[in-house]
């Protein structure tokens, strides 16, 4: 049957900033109209969702989120970048097996669907990532998802260290399985400059090259990092990588905090993409990110949770207003109004990802994945733009309904297929038992 969200306030994040008022008629997982039309184009009977006094926005796109951390979360508080890494995260992901990561995976995702997120780039460990993908496929969602690549740093722990021919080797197998795959394709995913080798960074680009695929890292992100590039190699990491072959439409950089005009300029002529994490960025000490001076430059910037143990969730709302709001601290006021910010999680992040011809927006034709946003609390109302609730004051308990490539999958803020009491249990048990083996 078709489905009709009635009733709502419709913020398209098209190439016009259109909102409407009214309705929006999905049939065989597309959008086919907006507007007070669709209701009559709608066949009978029709299933029905109600949107009133709700903004019917795009599917949230976040495009750096780290399925394998959720299990994580309070675990690695309050350390800088490089010590959360060596003394937390790495020992932490070398405990993982496949029943821990399968129950990080899913709790992540459960968060991820509630709170509106249809789509994510997401990067995993070295080992295990079938698991991931799988869980991945069975939540339902669109997903970019590749293994993290890692032959060299110090402190990386051997649990996490691969021979480079077997990893890519195993990135290969899982680009194969995923190629035909509706919503799921596989990224390259070397984790960043001082884990990896130059040779595996260049023979993953090639990989990806020859299968299509986003090559996903992390660059430019804090100080400390950047200081250790340039001593073990003379350069800053975006330039090395760029010489590597991390450069392009294809190449998506996390974080970003750390570049210059120089770089902003670099990036834009090559068409690298960017994704900023403020939470993330924040909470482990890393800075702001130049986002107005990054856009203005011509770069494609999404907006990305990152990962539960440096954020601590992975809500694209909370995202959504610290980006705004530490804008307007960097570059005055004005900077990345309500509506401009919204892009960055829809459209922008789409665009990020190469898939905005089908997603990101709420145009005719397009993928249907819709979220429905309760304007009616009292911490929304009583007015503003439709936009500025959403960005300004709303959370993720305000996500009403939550509609998948068609499928109305969060109907009331609860999940209609999934067993949310037996991921959280799961997730408690499994925790438990990898903090264990990684001796913390």
């Amino acid at each position: 049957m078709d489905l009709l969200v009635e009733n709502g306030t419709v913020i398209t994040c098209d190439a016009r900033g259109s909102v409407v008022d009214g309705d929006v008629l999905v049939r065989d997982g597309r959008i086919v109209a907006i507007g007070e039309g669709a209701r009559k184009l709608a066949t009978r009977p029709c299933r029905v969702l109600d949107a009133a006094r709700c903004a019917v926005i795009p599917g949230f796109v976040q495009a750096h989120v780290h399925l394998v951390q959720v299990l994580f979360r309070g675990l690695a508080d309050d350390l800088p970048l490089l010590q959360w890494l060596r003394q937390r995260i790495w020992p932490l992901e070398a405990a993982h097996d496949e029943a821990s990561l399968r129950a990080s995976a899913e709790l992540g995702l459960l968060e991820l669907l509630k709170g509106g997120t249809t789509t994510i780039l997401d990067m995993g460990t070295t080992h295990g990532h079938d698991v991931v993908l799988d869980a991945i496929d069975r939540f339902g969602l669109r997903a970019r998802s590749g293994k993290a690549l890692m032959d060299v740093g110090d402190s990386v722990p051997p649990g996490l260290r691969e021979e480079p021919r077997r990893a890519l080797e195993e990135l290969d197998a899982h680009a194969r399985a995923y190629a035909d795959h509706p919503r799921i394709r596989v990224a390259a995913s070397p984790r960043f400059i001082l884990s990896c080798s130059e040779g595996l960074v260049r023979d993953a680009c090639a990989l990806a090259e020859a299968r299509g695929l986003l090559v996903h890292t992390h660059a430019a992100e804090h100080a400390d990092e950047r200081a250790a590039v340039r001593a073990a190699y003379g350069d800053d990491d975006v330039a090395v990588l760029a010489r590597w072959g991390v450069t392009g439409p294809r190449a998506v950089l996390a974080h970003g905090v750390q570049l210059d005009d120089d770089e902003a300029r670099g990036l834009a002529e090559a068409g690298t993409r960017v994704v900023h994490c403020p939470s993330a960025n924040l909470k482990l000490g890393s800075g702001v990110a130049r986002i107005h001076a990054l856009r203005a430059a011509g770069v494609v910037v999404g907006l990305g949770a990152d990962g539960a143990p440096c954020n601590n969730n992975l809500d694209a709302l909370v995202e959504l207003r610290h980006a705004a709001l530490l804008a307007k601290m960097r570059s005055g006021t004005g900077t990345l109004p309500a509506d401009e910010a919204l892009r960055l999680a829809t459209i922008d992040g789409a665009r990020v990802l190469g898939m905005d011809e089908e997603i990101g927006s709420i145009e005719p034709g397009k993928r249907a994945d819709l979220v429905i946003i309760d304007l009616s609390g009292p911490h929304a109302e009583p007015g503003g733009s439709a936009a500025a609730r959403v960005v300004y004051a709303c959370r993720s308990s305000d996500v009403r309904h939550v509609v998948l490539d068609g499928t109305v999958r969060i109907r009331d803020g609860a999940s209609l297929d999934l067993d949310e009491e037996a991921i959280v249990a799961r997730a408690r048990r499994e925790v438990v038992r990898v903090v264990s083996r990684a001796g913390l």
